[in-house]
């Protein structure tokens, strides 16, 4: 599997998980500033009862969006509701505070803020329409047809551009963060020789494999592949030599395994493959090829040809263990038991009379 989707899947939830938390707090604060001017206002409110009816709808809202209704699903398109509901609310707050006039207009900012640091420029986009529609309504019911002279039109989006600065501004720094993000999260997921995942990145996409496995009840199997003879290579043509043999070994095994299996460095001259829904016989089969794309490559050191093999272990769940947590132990058995029978050779983990290992 592409080291590039795991990744980025898994920024994604990390940050939704993150921006829906913010999200709440965003909310909350929205509604305790309108409570703090509902107390303390600057000018007459017109219709309080009604400026109190929108607030405890709007706090319900929150209750049950945040709370209750949607609480285990946390998408962006919730998020993108949540921010619709914050202009209406603060639309409905303005329409009793002076309209246009309000000294609350600039909760708008709020949402807009939130909206590009969380949905994107696109989104925002949307959203900036959206209050711009607000805007003018209200500056209609103030001035009536006079909103539309020129003078008047030209003064009220004097006013507005702000809200259109603030979000240009946030929504290319946002993308920039993300952006930046990313790359340091790939990048720390990544094995910097091979460019394959690394072992941190193996071991978490594992233990999503075993949660899976064990609620879904289906077979995964691991391969555990080391290099033979890397240590020559270095001794004799030199460690620049062995780092490129890791290198060429790498996208050998890369060219045979599937899309959807977990590729990986293991860390020195070992890798190691997780084959998702794959029972013990048919990852002898790949192994095998496996075996056979490495030892068919080399590379040219100073007019000599390098070339490689390489010893595999495999283990299966539940062919091989038991518990799923126990499959990698069982792998690097299997591995053991290759480099004692010669190397070069797929060994298969045996259950049956266990900890019989039976060389292919």
């Amino acid at each position: 599997m592409q080291m590039t989707s795991h990744s980025s899947n898994k920024l994604d939830s990390n940050e939704l998980r993150g921006f829906n938390r913010s999200m709440t707090e965003l909310q909350w604060l929205l509604l305790i500033l309108v409570v703090l001017y509902y107390f303390i206002p600057t000018d007459e409110i017109t219709e309080p009862e009604s400026m109190i009816a929108i607030m405890v709808g709007y706090a319900g809202f929150v209750l049950l969006f945040r709370y209750v209704a949607f609480r285990v699903q946390e998408t962006r398109f919730k998020m993108a509701l949540e921010t619709w509901a914050m202009i209406g609310f603060i639309t409905g707050i303005l329409w009793h505070t002076g309209y246009i006039e309000s000294p609350l207009l600039n909760l708008y900012l709020l949402v807009i803020v939130a909206c590009a640091i969380t949905l994107g420029r696109v989104m925002t986009l949307l959203e900036i329409v959206m209050i711009a529609s607000c805007y003018l309504y209200m500056g209609f019911h103030l001035y009536s047809v006079d909103v539309f002279r020129p003078e008047t039109f030209t003064i009220l989006m004097a006013h507005f551009s702000p809200f259109l600065l603030v979000a240009y501004v946030t929504s290319m720094l946002a993308d920039d963060i993300i952006s930046a993000r990313k790359k340091i999260m790939i990048l720390s997921h990544t094995d910097e020789l091979t460019g394959l995942l690394n072992l941190r990145a193996f071991n978490l996409l594992l233990e999503k494999e075993i949660a899976r496995v064990k609620r879904n009840k289906q077979p995964f199997t691991m391969l555990m592949i080391d290099v033979d003879g890397l240590k020559q290579v270095n001794d004799h043509y030199g460690h620049s030599a062995g780092s490129r043999l890791i290198k060429t070994v790498a996208r050998a095994i890369e060219g045979v395994v599937r899309e959807s299996d977990i590729l990986a460095r293991y860390g020195g001259d070992e890798f190691i493959v997780l084959l998702p829904g794959t029972g013990i016989d048919s990852a002898h089969l790949c192994a095998e090829r496996i075996r056979t794309a490495v030892s068919n490559c080399s590379f040219d050191v100073s007019g000599r040809r390098v070339s490689a093999t390489t010893s595999i272990g495999i283990a299966s769940y539940p062919d091989s263990a038991a518990e799923a947590q126990a499959v990698l132990d069982k792998a690097d058995m299997a591995l053991y038991r290759s480099k004692q029978n010669g190397r070069n050779c797929v060994t298969r983990y045996a259950t049956e009379l266990e900890p019989v290992l039976a060389c292919a």
